[in-house]
């Protein structure tokens, strides 16, 4: 939905990157409605990607009853909506990723709770 402003806005945005502990990145799971939209992390930007699947998602989806069984080898990674492919060994940063980014990941084989989205 488009806004159109009828006066101009004259305040300091609030969401810039000074005003949080790190970057934060937008990471969502498709086809997994029990999480309705991503959630925003506060992430270090010399974080490498990989810690992603082994420190961060497992607090975040764990409650899943399907996250235990993803093969991280197979999973599709998207970025801004366009499919993309992180390198694990390179940081955060060094993936292009900055304050407000949006990734989302597929999960081929696991769609929804035991297969139950369609």
């Amino acid at each position: 939905m488009s806004v159109t402003a009828l006066k101009p806005y004259r305040f300091p945005a609030k969401d810039v990157r000074e005003n949080f502990p790190a970057p934060l990145l937008y990471i969502g799971w498709e086809d997994h409605l029990m999480f309705c939209s991503p959630v925003a992390l506060p992430l270090p930007p010399d974080m490498p990607f990989g810690a992603l699947a082994q420190a961060v998602l497992p607090d975040v989806y764990g409650a899943h009853p399907d996250f235990a069984r993803i093969d991280w080898s197979e999973v599709q990674w998207f970025k801004s909506g366009q499919s993309w492919s992180p390198d694990a060994s390179k940081s955060l940063a060094d993936n292009g990723l900055t304050h407000k980014d949006v990734i989302r990941f597929r999960t081929p084989g696991l769609i929804g709770i035991q297969g139950s989205y369609s």
